[in-house]
């Protein structure tokens, strides 16, 4: 089954196609999607000033079958949120950054607190490996985080981000092995699947990701995050705050697990970056 382009996106890409009593019901679109969702082609007509069959050769120049299909494809436009639609009223400058960094992490704060850090430190510390999944945007940037978080104190750690790869190292996993999944749905197929298949056979499997998702019934043990993003979409994903806060307490945890083994690797670690690239002492390590 072939995938429909995004309606909206098909009627600005039209518009210089289309006659001038067409564009009238394009800008009717774009003025209140929710009356012509709603409106019978009649309604449509008489409210854009054009006539029904006006309303029809329109449909068609957008690459709908009728008017009937055109309604149905701004539903599902409307589905997916009107804040993709509409633009959001952000706060003024930058700071709206800083402002939802914040809240997302303390909204995240009390849900890791009472979550169970301390199992899965302890899993990943007696792993004879340890893998990190991640599928999109935030989640694959995250798993490589973990990765480096990691290996810095000297853990056997890979990260294995997008498509068909985890599910592939997952089947060769056994019961020595951690796996740590981030998802910040916990719905996306390959995450869900991949654990699965990890825990087949005999894998540990930590998720980060939501209470109660699919990837959080297939896991041993569940670092909840919840994201609550703005209508501001232009703001990229605040998700990642708490995907990074969550690996941030692990990482640490680990550290203090084995203080003077931790101290000696980030020393050594230290004084071969400060010798290849100078600087002075407070330089971060390796970031």
């Amino acid at each position: 089954m072939s995938q429909q382009i995004d309606i909206l996106s098909g009627i600005t890409a039209s518009v210089g196609s289309l006659s001038e009593s067409e564009r009238k019901v394009a800008e009717l679109i774009f003025e209140d999607i929710d009356f012509v969702t709603e409106a019978s082609i009649t309604g449509i007509a008489h409210r854009a000033g054009v006539s029904e069959a006006t309303v029809t050769r329109f449909s068609r120049s957008v690459g709908c079958a009728n008017v009937r299909d055109l309604k149905l494809r701004l539903t599902r436009a409307l589905a997916a949120g009107r804040r993709f639609i509409q633009d959001a009223d952000p706060a003024e400058g930058p700071g709206v950054v800083y402002d939802i960094a914040t809240q997302t992490l303390a909204l995240n704060r009390e849900l890791l607190l009472e979550a169970d850090v301390a199992g899965a430190v302890e899993s990943l510390d007696g792993a004879r490996q340890i893998i990190a999944f991640g599928c999109g945007g935030g989640s694959s940037v995250m798993c490589q985080e973990l990765q480096f978080r990691l290996v810095r104190l000297g853990y056997a750690v890979s990260a294995y981000p997008q498509g068909l790869l985890p599910r592939m190292v997952a089947s060769t996993l056994d019961p020595a092995d951690v796996v740590v999944v981030l998802s910040v749905s916990g719905y996306t197929p390959e995450m869900v699947e991949s654990a699965q298949v990890a825990r087949q056979y005999g894998a540990r499997v930590i998720a980060i990701t939501a209470v109660g998702s699919p990837l959080a019934d297939n896991a041993d043990v569940v670092l909840p995050i919840a994201a609550r993003e703005t209508d501001f979409i232009l703001h990229p994903s605040a998700s990642r705050y708490a995907l990074m806060a969550a690996i941030d307490v692990l990482a640490l945890e680990l550290a203090l697990r084995h203080r003077d083994q931790a101290r000696d690797k980030l020393r050594r670690l230290k004084i071969t970056l400060d010798d290849h690239r100078g600087g002075d002492n407070r330089q971060p390590l390796g970031d």
